[in-house]
């Protein structure tokens, strides 16, 4: 556990830590004013004011609030002889305890702990918390560690599945640019052996498939290399064919259940790059997947590929209710590929709600097909 990292990218402060503080705040207030039984008053709501600051920092600076808040609640009985100074509102402090074991370092946690720990001791060797009180103290204590540390195993579990997400994509890329490359290579034997075959009565054969296989080689090399690209930090994939962006017609006719897909083709692709092709058919084929099996009362599909003199340009849309990402729900593993793929090809990916009904899915990539 010491030498446990922090989790990537913490928030640092969001819209929801200011409105906590501005609740806080009168909160606080208010209790010292109405509560009759608050011992040093003035002092108890002054503490519970200027710790609330350290929840705008627990969460990149979690072991340093941890000691800040723990310190603080120590030393203020030293001035107040004994009596304590917490106040119910400062229940908020467990904010701070959740957010070392949820954000934190493994060694924060560890330093963090003993710290936790000590100013419980105290409270209780200094009679301001009973033995009774302390079981509770613990519990709860103990229920914001847990918390914490449940919260961040499943991020990581979900991280380790995004990261297998895109593995895939990756793979499934891969496969593609192996069956291009196959082909260029195919075409280079067979124009090689055609020109050996015909040497002796056609001189000139030679030379015009010399011209050939020099073609071929060069985008032969050009899909190696965005394959290479693509693989860079990945295990091998397994070979297996791929689509083509001539098969997006088929899809109009897998519609047997369900809403009809209609699919219209814009603009010259006739030398369009096969990895683009191969990229924008999974694609389409991925969201017209995701509009059949969560757009509700959807009477049909649109599928438009557009192609100019620099990119392709992807439009799938449905006009049904509801969509594969729910309000505030994080993009799901098919939606992630997507990105994931039009990004490995130096594309984007957009997927959201019409403003009347529907969803839409809208990619663009470069006819170069030139993979990041």
């Amino acid at each position: 556990m010491w030498n446990e990292p922090r989790p990537p990218n913490p928030p640092r402060r969001v819209w929801r830590d200011w409105v906590l503080v501005g609740v806080l705040v009168p909160t606080a207030v208010l209790e010292g004013i109405l509560r009759p039984d608050l011992p040093w008053r003035v002092l108890s709501v002054a503490v519970t004011i200027g710790l609330i600051a350290t929840l705008l920092w627990r969460r990149t600076r979690p072991l340093l609030m941890v000691a800040i808040v723990f310190g603080t609640t120590s030393v203020t009985p030293l001035l107040t002889n004994g009596d304590g100074t917490e106040t119910h509102t400062m229940a908020y402090l467990l904010l701070v305890v959740y957010s070392l074991f949820r954000w934190g370092s493994g060694r924060e946690a560890v330093l963090g702990l003993p710290i936790m720990l000590t100013a419980v001791f105290l409270s209780m060797a200094s009679g301001r918390l009973a033995s009774a009180d302390a079981v509770a103290a613990f519990a709860v204590m103990f229920s914001a560690i847990a918390l914490g540390g449940a919260f961040r195993y499943r991020a990581r579990a979900r991280m380790r599945e995004l990261d297998h997400v895109k593995l895939l994509e990756r793979e499934q890329l891969a496969r593609d640019l192996h069956d291009i490359v196959a082909h260029h290579v195919s075409a280079m034997a067979i124009r090689a052996q055609a020109g050996i075959a015909t040497s002796a009565s056609r001189p000139n054969a030679a030379t015009e498939a010399l011209h050939v296989i020099e073609a071929e080689a060069s985008r032969a090399l050009a899909e190696m290399r965005a394959m290479v690209r693509v693989l860079r930090r990945n295990e091998p994939a397994e070979l297996a064919p791929g689509r083509t962006i001539t098969d997006l017609e088929q899809l109009a006719g897998t519609a047997r259940v369900g809403p009809a897909v209609n699919v219209e083709i814009l603009g010259d692709l006739d030398d369009l790059p096969p990895a683009v092709g191969a990229a924008i058919y999974r694609l389409a084929q991925e969201s017209v997947t995701n509009a059949r099996r969560h757009a509700r009362h959807a009477t049909h599909i649109e599928v438009r590929v557009a192609a100019d003199a620099t990119s392709v340009h992807l439009r799938v849309s449905d006009d049904g209710e509801g969509g594969p990402l729910r309000p505030g729900a994080p993009p799901g593993y098919g939606l992630i590929g997507m990105i994931e793929r039009a990004h490995l090809l130096g594309g984007t990916c957009v997927a959201g709600p019409n403003p009347v009904r529907g969803w839409t899915v809208t990619a663009v990539l470069p006819r170069t097909g030139m993979a990041t």
